[in-house]
């Protein structure tokens, strides 16, 4: 059992699993704030632009049950808007990361001594010519 505890703590305090918890953590709170967005604003305008009440919802028979579509059309713009803003997130990371690629590559890579050596020996054998 000792040995059990040990290597889950090993696990859990592993580098990755604490960087997947805070991800989970920002998501959670930056899904909040995608929701009210879409909620307080995007709804609104779809609403005033277009006329319709994307809050709606249509009941089935006389059960009291409800198909909220209204909530359905609200979740996938939520999902939109969160994709959108991973996707800039991740192509502003990638374009910072290759920022550091791009300065190693420019730099011109001097030619080896051999290299040198060779070029200029095949110099001295076509001036003998």
């Amino acid at each position: 059992m000792k040995k059990f505890l040990e290597e889950f703590k090993a696990f859990a305090l592993k580098g990755n699993v604490m960087d997947m918890a805070i991800g989970v953590i920002i998501g959670a709170a930056f899904g909040n704030i995608v929701t009210a967005f879409t909620e307080d604003f995007i709804n609104p305008l779809i609403a005033c632009i277009g006329g319709a009440e994307v809050g709606g919802a249509i009941e089935i028979g006389d059960t009291g049950n409800y198909i909220r579509w209204g909530d359905f059309i609200t979740a996938v713009i939520n999902f939109l808007i969160m994709a959108f803003c991973i996707f800039l997130m991740m192509k502003g990371v990638n374009k910072l990361m290759s920022l550091g690629k791009k300065k190693e590559e420019e730099k011109p890579a001097e030619p080896p001594k051999e290299e040198v050596l060779l070029t200029e020996i095949r110099d001295l054998l076509k001036e003998r010519k």
